[in-house]
């Protein structure tokens, strides 16, 4: 997916004169997973994998969009009843809608765009796409007055009201204000954010898809939200201030454990070690201490997998693998039940982890992983 391709497949499609192109990226998660409905900390970075989109005015009250890897077509009208049946086409209806609802006065344009955002392995295709709309829209008719954070709620609202899906807003806010050679850490209460340099000379960060489908089982997820809730309706008896488990210290957590049910118990221990492991990363990040970050992955792993039980045999088996290769630190990323791992390796074993993990995989599950080296890059902008 490059520039080039875009603006032939938008000549194509559309006129021979030029129109604007702008980009947005995936984003992976270093750590802090199933902390954000906790209000606890998350850390994402934008990657190099992303949305290019070529887009030009074309004087009518109708969007023409093209998607060039689905090779499929769409207009739309940009009313309310005007939501058009493709899946793809919702992400720019919905942003054109939360642009108008904004006072945003979005008129027609033609649209091309493609992708090299690998969908399914939990690296956001969706809120590259809204972040690349959003952005564009925002200079082409709003002068760049709407700030970057509601430009990450209009990709969320996208989702929550044309989509489906009630998500939360990092991988938007990630995709909006990536920034090379950093993580951002985001407190997900106080929406208040910090850059954090991440440049590990010397590592190499590569995620290993399982290719198991990559669908949060919505009845397990809600199940683990109702135990982290449950367990802070019992802490809270003690300490009346805690209003999430972000705000609750394991003494706290065990001066109730009587009263809280054994699986509520291993939930919300995830989410206090978890909320601690963001912040010692935070600290080993200013260092550069990745000896320290990778530990802290294996921890958090064993977590998901043991505590908040959202891994699978295969996500496992992986992150066994990265061990016993001596990787610096590995983990599953994303909701869980399926997905990737995320790695970070050094350079002089890149190529045995990857050799030996792949054939070790095929062996035992008779598919490949899919690998995808991924470098820190930045969050939304105009290319030309």
């Amino acid at each position: 997916m490059n520039l080039e391709t875009v603006r032939s497949e938008f000549k194509k499609h559309f006129d021979n004169t030029d129109g604007f192109v702008y980009a947005s990226p995936g984003r992976i998660n270093l750590i802090g997973e199933h902390t954000d409905y906790n209000g606890g900390f998350v850390f994402p970075g934008a990657i190099d994998k992303g949305i290019i989109a070529e887009i030009k005015l074309n004087g009518t009250d109708k969007v023409r969009a093209y998607s060039i890897d689905l090779k499929d077509s769409v207009e739309f009208g940009l009313n309310e009843e005007d939501l058009p049946t493709q899946g793809w086409a919702k992400f720019l209806f919905g942003v054109c809608r939360e642009m108008i609802k904004r006072g945003v006065e979005v008129t027609g344009f033609d649209t091309a765009f493609a992708g090299d955002v690998p969908l399914g392995a939990g690296m956001s295709s969706s809120a590259a796409i809204e972040s690349t709309y959003a952005f564009a829209l925002n200079e082409l008719f709003a002068d760049s007055k709407i700030d970057k954070f509601e430009l990450a709620k209009i990709g969320q609202a996208t989702e929550h009201n044309y989509v489906g899906v009630n998500c939360g807003i990092m991988d938007q806010f990630a995709s909006i204000f990536g920034k090379e050679g950093h993580l951002i850490r985001l407190d997900t209460r106080s929406m208040e954010y910090q850059y954090f340099p991440f440049d590990p000379k010397g590592y190499k960060v590569v995620l290993l898809d399982s290719v198991v489908k990559h669908e949060l089982a919505s009845s397990a997820y809600n199940k683990r939200r109702k135990s982290c809730e449950n367990a802070v309706a019992i802490i809270q008896k003690k300490h009346p201030h805690v209003e999430f488990l972000r705000d609750c210290t394991m003494e706290m957590l065990n001066e109730s454990k009587n009263e809280i049910d054994s699986e509520d118990y291993l939930r919300a221990e995830y989410v206090i070690e978890e909320t601690q492991r963001v912040l010692d990363v935070s600290d080993a990040l200013e260092l550069g201490d990745y000896e320290t970050v990778g530990k802290k992955m294996y921890e958090t792993h064993h977590g998901l997998s043991k505590l908040y039980e959202v891994s699978c045999e295969e996500l496992d088996f992986l992150n066994d693998c990265a061990k016993k290769c001596g990787v610096t630190g590995s983990r599953l990323m994303g909701g869980g039940f399926g997905g990737c791992t995320i790695n970070i390796v050094k350079e002089e074993l890149y190529d045995n982890f990857i050799e030996t993990t792949v054939k070790a995989f095929k062996e035992k599950y008779e598919r490949n992983p899919k690998v995808y080296d991924v470098v820190i890059s930045d969050g939304a902008r105009r290319l030309a």
